[in-house]
C-alpha cells in the first residue's frame, strides 16, 4: 500500500537475481521507491524496469539509490563507487570477502559523509529475534549466561559448482554464506566475540574447496559463552537459536525465508520456578508465540528509507556491525589450524596463478 510519504527514491539496482527482486518488492510495498533500472549479466525481457548489463550505465538514470544484490567479491567495488558518486547504498551480506572489504567500504563512506550505508543482515529483524532482544533487554529474566546456535541446510543440487563454494569469489563457505547470520545475532545479544576456538571441516564436498560444516565456541569480555554449527550437512534444514539467562531460556526455532524450508518461527519462553530452598526445579513450564508472517525485508527497507529521508540512525546493518561479524568469521577461520593451513595454501596458490 502506498504510503503519504514527502519524498520518493530513485533506485539502482546492480544486480537483478533472487535478492535484487526480493528488494525490489519490497520498496514497492513501502511506496517510498521507484526503480528506475536494474543491472544485470542476463537480461530478463519480462521484467518490468529498463535492464542493462554495464553497473556504471544505471547512473545514468540519475539514481538517488544503489541497491547492491551481486556476489561477494564485488560489492566492494559497486558500494565504494556509489559512496563516491554520491549515492545511498544498500547492499546484501555477506559483505565482501574479508574484513579488509568492509574496511575499505567504512573509508568510502566516510568520505561520504552524509551518504547512508546499510547492509541487509534481515535475521535481526525478524519477528521472532526482536520479541526476544525485547524480553532479555527488559532484564527481567536476568543476565546472559550462554547461547547456542544452529543453522543448517543441505548443500542442493549444483552444490559444488555454485559461484559460493570458490573462496575467490565468495572468501568461505557454508560459514561466510549462511553461519554469519547467527553469529551476527550473537554479538547483537552479547557484543564482541574476542577468544573463539572452532573446527572447520569438509564432510561430504570434500572436492569443494571451501567448508561444509563449521563448529565454534567462543567467549566475550564479560564472560558469556556461544557455540555455533554453521553447516551443509544438515540435511533437515534447521535454525535454532537458545539464549539462557539467570531466569530462565529463550529460544527461537525455525526462521521464515523466502524459500520457506525452515518452518515456522516460534518463540519460546520460560521462566523459572523455585523450590522452597531456593533451587530452580528442573523443566519450567514454557509458553510459544508462533509467527507466520515474514516482515524483515520491510522491515529494513522502512528503516533504510527512514535514515536516508529523516537522517534516523541506523541500529540494524551498521558498517561497524558488519566489520565486527566479518572479523569474527575470520577467527573462526583461523583458530582451526589445520584448517587455517589449508586457507594459506589456497592463498598461496591464487597469487601464484595471478
Amino acid at each position: 500500500m502506498k504510503r503519504d510519504l514527502f519524498m520518493t527514491l530513485r533506485v539502482a539496482i546492480v544486480g537483478y537475481g533472487k535478492m535484487g527482486r526480493i528488494r525490489h518488492e519490497a520498496m514497492e510495498r513501502h511506496g517510498g521507491f521507484e526503480v528506475v533500472v536494474a543491472c544485470d549479466t542476463s537480461q530478463d525481457p519480462d521484467a518490468n524496469v529498463a535492464m542493462v548489463t554495464d553497473p556504471l550505465a544505471v547512473y545514468d538514470f540519475n539514481p538517488d539509490i544503489i541497491v547492491c544484490s551481486v556476489p561477494n567479491m564485488m560489492i566492494p567495488d559497486v558500494v565504494c563507487t556509489a559512496l563516491e558518486r554520491g549515492k545511498h547504498v544498500f547492499s546484501e551480506k555477506p559483505p565482501g570477502r574479508s574484513s579488509g572489504d568492509v574496511r575499505r567500504m567504512i573509508v568510502a563512506e566516510r568520505a561520504a559523509k552524509d551518504r547512508v550505508l546499510k547492509f541487509g543482515f534481515n535475521h535481526r529483524v525478524h519477528d521472532a529475534i526482536e520479541e526476544a532482544k525485547k524480553l532479555i533487554d527488559a532484564g527481567t529474566m536476568g543476565e546472559l549466561y550462554f547461547m547456542r546456535g544452529v543453522y543448517g541446510k543441505a548443500g542442493g543440487p549444483g552444490y559444488a559448482q555454485n559461484w559460493r563454494n570458490d573462496p575467490a569469489q565468495s572468501g568461505g563457505g557454508i560459514l561466510i554464506d549462511q553461519g554469519i547470520h547467527m553469529l551476527d545475532l550473537f554479538q547483537m545479544f552479547a557484543g564482541r566475540f574476542e577468544d573463539v576456538q572452532s573446527y572447520v571441516q569438509r564432510n561430504f564436498w570434500t572436492d569443494v574447496p571451501v567448508e561444509d560444516n563449521a563448529f565454534a565456541l567462543m567467549k566475550n569480555a564479560d564472560g558469556i559463552v556461544a557455540s555455533v554449527h554453521s553447516s551443509a550437512t544438515q540435511w533437515q534444514h534447521t535454525f535454532r537459536l537458545e539464549l539462557y539467562l539467570r531466569n530462565g531460556f529463550v529460544s527461537v526455532d525455525g526462521i521464515l525465508s523466502a524459500s520457506g524450508s525452515y518452518g515456522t518461527e516460534v518463540l519460546t519462553v520460560a521462566l523459572n520456578r523455585l523450590d522452597t530452598s531456593g533451587n530452580p526445579i528442573p523443566n519450567p513450564e514454557s509458553q510459544e508465540l508462533r509467527f507466520t508472517e515474514d516482515k524483515s525485508w520491510d522491515k529494513e527497507i522502512t528503516e533504510f528509507y527512514d535514515a536516508v529521508v529523516k537522517h534516523e540512525p541506523l541500529r540494524c546493518g551498521t558498517s561497524q556491525q558488519a566489520l565486527d561479524v566479518m572479523e569474527l568469521v575470520e577467527r573462526i577461520y583461523s583458530a582451526d589450524p589445520e584448517w587455517h593451513r589449508i586457507l594459506q595454501d589456497q592463498t598461496t596458490l591464487s597469487d601464484q596463478a595471478v
